[in-house]
C-alpha cells in the first residue's frame, strides 16, 4: 500500500502485543475496500507509568480513526475516554475506541462478536437454552453479559476459584431476570452440570498452544449440544477435538476474533467489513507462525 499525507491510522494497544493477528485482519480489510488506511500494533507497557494515558491522548492528537485495546488495558482505559457505550460500562471493559472529531468513544465488541460467530457457525441462539460458561475473567464477563441479554433458560458459571465466579454472578444478576448459578471446576460437579447443558463455552486460556486440558466429561452432554472454545491457538484445541470425536457440534475461537474485529472496523469506517477477507488473513497469519 502507498502511505501518504491522507492515510488514516488505526492501531491496537496491548502488553504483550507481538502475538496479535489484528494487523493482518484489518490491513487486509482496508486493502480489499480500497481504503487509504493502515493498522499498526503498539506495545503500550503496563509497567510504564502514564504510558496508557499518553497512548490514548495520541489517538486524539494524531487524528487516528481509533484503536483496539487488549490485555491488560481494557479495564484501565475508561478514565481516559470522553464517553463509553452502555454495554462497555456494564461489562467494565473497552476493547474498541472510536475517534469522532477529537472525542473518544469506548465500546466492547467481544460479546457481540462471540454471539455472532456462534450463530453463523452453529446456528445456536442462547434464548431459552441452558448455558455453561467456564472461567470468570475478562472474556467471561463479555460473553456472560451478552448471553444474559438474550434470556437463556439458565446459566452456570464455572471457575476453579468459586469466589471469583460468585462475585461476577452477583455483579451481573441484578441487571437481568436470569439467575446465574456458580460451580467449581471439579469432575463430579461438571458431570452433573454438563448432562443438561445446551452450550458449554471455555473462556479461559486452558488449551492455548496445546497447553493444559479441561478434561470435561463431554460424553454426558446431550447429542445436540454445542461445545465452544474461544482459544484460537491452535485452531482446534483439545476440547474441540474431543467434542468432534463425540459427534457434538463445535465452535472454535477464531470466529470470535474475526467478528469482534469486524464490528470495530465498521465503527471506524462506517463501511461493511469484508469478514471473509479478514478471516483468510487471520488464517494465513496463523499459518506463518
Amino acid at each position: 500500500m502507498k502511505i501518504d499525507g491522507h492515510t488514516k491510522v488505526a492501531a491496537i494497544f496491548g502488553d504483550p502485543i507481538s502475538h496479535t493477528l489484528s494487523p493482518a485482519m484489518h490491513n487486509a480489510a482496508f486493502k480489499a475496500l480500497g481504503l487509504n488506511a493502515v493498522y499498526i500494533p503498539f506495545h503500550v507497557k503496563a509497567a510504564s507509568k502514564g504510558a496508557l494515558k499518553a497512548a490514548v491522548e495520541a489517538v486524539r492528537a494524531l487524528g487516528m480513526m481509533g484503536v483496539n485495546v487488549t490485555i491488560p488495558h481494557k479495564e484501565r482505559v475508561f478514565k481516559f475516554l470522553d464517553e463509553a457505550d452502555e454495554h462497555a460500562i456494564d461489562i467494565g471493559a473497552v476493547n474498541t475506541i472510536v475517534n469522532r472529531d477529537g472525542r473518544l468513544f469506548g465500546y466492547n465488541t467481544d460479546g457481540a462478536g462471540y454471539l455472532l460467530s456462534l450463530r453463523k457457525e452453529t446456528g445456536f441462539r442462547p434464548g431459552g437454552k441452558r448455558v455453561v460458561i467456564i472461567g470468570a475473567g475478562g472474556a467471561a464477563r463479555s460473553i456472560l453479559y451478552s448471553v444474559l441479554g438474550l434470556s437463556p433458560a439458565s446459566v452456570v458459571l464455572v471457575n476453579r476459584t468459586v469466589k471469583r465466579a460468585d462475585l461476577l454472578a452477583g455483579e451481573f444478576a441484578p441487571k437481568f431476570s436470569v439467575s446465574v448459578q456458580t460451580a467449581p471446576l471439579e469432575k463430579a460437579v461438571m458431570e452433573k452440570v454438563l448432562a443438561s447443558a445446551d452450550l458449554v463455552v471455555n473462556t479461559t486460556s486452558i488449551g492455548m498452544m496445546g497447553k493444559g486440558e479441561l478434561g470435561l466429561p463431554l460424553s454426558l452432554m446431550p447429542p445436540k449440544a454445542v461445545v465452544s472454545d474461544i482459544v484460537y491457538r491452535p485452531l482446534k484445541t483439545g476440547l474441540i477435538k474431543a467434542a468432534e470425536k463425540r459427534g457434538l457440534k463445535t465452535h472454535a475461537g477464531l470466529g470470535m476474533l474475526v467478528r469482534q474485529g469486524a464490528i470495530g472496523f465498521e465503527l471506524w469506517t462506517g463501511k461493511k467489513a469484508p469478514v471473509s477477507v479478514m478471516e483468510k488473513a487471520a488464517l494465513k497469519a496463523l499459518g506463518q507462525r
